[in-house]
């Protein structure tokens, strides 16, 4: 009996077919992001360095690089994703951006 292949799996078979989908990329870090952060963040740096204005990058990545417990690294993406949302004309990226670079730099004083 065949078995399906997994998620992972097909989007990693999609990326051999078209390595330079950014849409593929990032469905591929989603899924490691839980598992493997390591290998999340691998997958989200070839985001950041190939394709820059994909702005749903910069909020997860910066996520991920605070659960790596590298608080600078993450600044830096959070402050770069607010520039390239806000070039972009995606405000509502950009909010979310500024209030994970709040969170990041213990700036946010609300009550969630």
């Amino acid at each position: 009996m065949e078995t399906k292949p997994s998620r992972l799996q097909q989007l990693l078979a999609f990326l051999e077919d078209d390595p330079k989908d950014p849409f593929t990329i990032y469905a591929i870090a989603t899924e490691y992001r839980e598992t493997e952060p390591e290998r999340a963040m691998e997958y989200y740096n070839t985001l950041l360095a190939e394709h820059p204005d994909y702005v749903g990058t910069y909020y997860h990545a910066g996520k991920m690089l605070e659960q790596l417990k590298k608080p600078d690294e993450a600044e830096k993406v959070y402050r770069l994703g607010l520039s390239v949302a806000r070039r972009a004309g995606q405000m509502h990226a950009a909010s979310e951006l500024q209030q994970a670079l709040n969170q990041c730099l213990g700036l946010d004083y609300e009550d969630d």
